[in-house]
């Protein structure tokens, strides 16, 4: 499946990782910003919203995992390390990481793994808007309409609600919503969810029942038709 469109962060001090990764991603049209330590990857993240991360663990200055701690929640992140024991593996999955690479590495490889985790995140090929019924969400700006509307929402329930409307007719326990919207490393538990859920349904009214409660499970985005 093609899949155009995606905006990539590779944030690398070796220039050649860089440059490999810019042809991969200029042959699959995708647009790529680059970064060679910490800090650039985070005024970059600051600025923009991306699709998928490639951090190096040991970038200079800060290193990946400080990285991926300030990405969004719900943006994958493929580590990349030189290193190979048990502990470097964790200590990226815990920080958020979505997926290991140890260099060197196959360059086409990792470009299907990254499409692999996008196409398990609910990224299409043109992803730029998202809409079910009467909402619509511009990822790009991050902005949600209701009935052409603007709807302000938190950076977490942003995330779940994008989460949802990706994923429509699918229910969802709360522990899977706390794990593949705010990632394994979250502190929270199923109040959290069943707090940012209320939140959403009263800020996206008439259409509240969109979201509807899968009792002694969770939730799951319908129309209620």
């Amino acid at each position: 499946m093609e899949m155009k469109g995606i905006r990539l962060l590779v944030a690398d001090a070796d220039s050649t990782v860089r440059d490999i990764l810019r042809f991969c991603s200029t042959e699959e049209g995708w647009h790529l910003d680059e970064a060679r330590d910490g800090v650039a990857a985070i005024k970059l993240l600051r600025r923009n919203r991306f699709h998928i991360l490639i951090l190096d663990r040991d970038l200079p200055i800060i290193d990946g995992m400080m990285v991926c701690e300030q990405a969004c929640s719900n943006t994958p992140v493929i580590f990349l390390s030189r290193r190979s024991s048990e502990q470097d593996r964790l200590s990226c999955f815990e920080a958020g990481g979505s997926d290991f690479v140890q260099k060197p590495f196959y360059p086409r490889e990792l470009i299907a793994r990254a499409k692999s985790i996008l196409r398990l995140s609910g990224v299409s090929a043109d992803d730029s808007i998202v809409d079910f019924e009467k909402i619509r969400i511009n990822i790009s700006s991050q902005e949600v309409f209701v009935d052409n509307s603007r709807v302000r929402l938190t950076p977490r329930e942003y995330g779940l609600l994008v989460f949802l409307c990706r994923n429509p007719n699918r229910a969802f326990s709360r522990e899977s919503l706390l794990n593949l919207v705010w990632g394994q490393q979250f502190d929270g538990t199923d109040r959290t969810v069943d707090t940012h859920v209320k939140s959403i349904r009263e800020k996206i009214q008439p259409y509240q029942y969109y979201i509807s409660t899968v009792w002694g499970f969770g939730y799951k985005l319908e129309s209620g038709d």
